[in-house]
């Protein structure tokens, strides 16, 4: 535990760290929203020392950054940062799904149908990017690399808002494609075909990319 810091400390940098982790997923906090330690403090009736913790917590999976003797930013990337993400993504999650696969219960799967089921009736943007969130997440909860699954959170969390973004755009048929790709992600599972899997898998984060790149515009709001 670091100097100065107790129990009491650490609870109550993890609980500021959860509602600065919900207000920047939901988008409540726009990339490159400055966060100021003492308004943070202020509103959740805190110190300023568990703000700073939990915002190292946060610089920890990649949602905010910390500038020495200047402040915080809610992290924000240009269009090849985050194509840059997206192709480590595309090699990255495969793996994490493969590694998952053995593990995953019957639970799981019946968690993995009811979850597309809802997709494929839901209207809502932002019920569609946290069933899709944990979908995906799900998916990956078996594999034992902690190494491997701190990596795919921190991309996740990091382009969250530029998924928001592109889920606004998308048409009928781009939900009807994503549908399709889901499914393909489920059956794959079920027969225990690693191999389809991860390739199902990849050209679904890929097509994601391709269509993120013929829309810069989102990376300049």
């Amino acid at each position: 535990m670091p100097p100065g810091s107790d129990g009491r400390s650490s609870v109550a940098s993890q609980r500021i760290a959860d509602t600065l982790r919900k207000r920047i997923l939901s988008g409540d906090l726009a990339p490159g929203a400055r966060i100021m330690q003492e308004d943070v403090a202020a509103s959740l009736g805190s110190s300023r020392l568990p703000v700073r913790e939990a915002l190292r917590i946060l610089e920890a999976e990649g949602l905010v950054v910390l500038k020495p003797n200047s402040g915080a930013w809610v992290s924000k990337m240009d269009l090849v940062e985050c194509q840059a993400i997206y192709k480590l993504r595309e090699r990255v999650e495969p793996l994490a799904l493969s590694e998952s696969m053995p593990n995953l219960t019957s639970d799981d799967i019946a968690r993995l149908d009811e979850i597309q089921q809802e997709i494929e009736t839901n209207r809502d943007v932002d019920r569609f990017l946290s069933l899709d969130r944990e979908f995906h997440l799900i998916t990956y909860s078996g594999c034992g690399i902690d190494q491997l699954l701190a990596m795919v959170r921190r991309f996740w969390n990091t382009t969250q808002h530029y998924r928001r973004a592109y889920a606004n755009l998308i048409d009928p048929t781009g939900h009807e494609l994503i549908n399709f790709e889901h499914r393909l992600i489920i059956e794959a599972i079920k027969r225990g075909d690693s191999t389809d899997a991860e390739r199902f898998l990849a050209g679904h984060i890929r097509r994601t990319r391709l269509a993120l790149s013929r829309h810069p515009e989102l990376f300049t709001q």
